[in-house]
């Protein structure tokens, strides 16, 4: 069934929008939206999985391990199993949309 990455997008979003758009086994793709959200203080990721991060639209600022990352419109990167990271900050003035690859 043909979709559209940019639909079903609420102009309202008080909490991150995860939408998985395909997944088996061992693949998960998913679809972030954010407006201006961040990981809670003091909370990091640590996932048994390999995940890869394209930024479709808007910026967001990351710390993977001790590394601060900015990512733009286009930016991409894999964050390895285990790899403690977090979200800093996203747009308040566009929704950042990523797509996130889980393997």
């Amino acid at each position: 069934m043909k979709r559209n990455l940019f639909e079903e997008i609420p102009a309202d979003l008080p909490e991150e929008l995860f939408t998985v758009l395909a997944e088996n086994e061992n693949v998960k793709i998913e679809r972030i939206v954010s407006a201006g959200h961040a990981s809670p203080s003091g909370f990091w990721y640590d996932q048994d999985q390999n995940e890869w991060v394209l930024l479709v639209s808007g910026f967001a600022v990351l710390t993977v391990g001790d590394e601060r990352v900015e990512l733009n419109t286009g930016d991409h990167l894999l964050i390895p199993a285990h790899q403690r990271h977090r979200v800093e900050s996203t747009s308040t003035t566009e929704k950042t949309i990523w797509i996130a690859v889980f393997y």
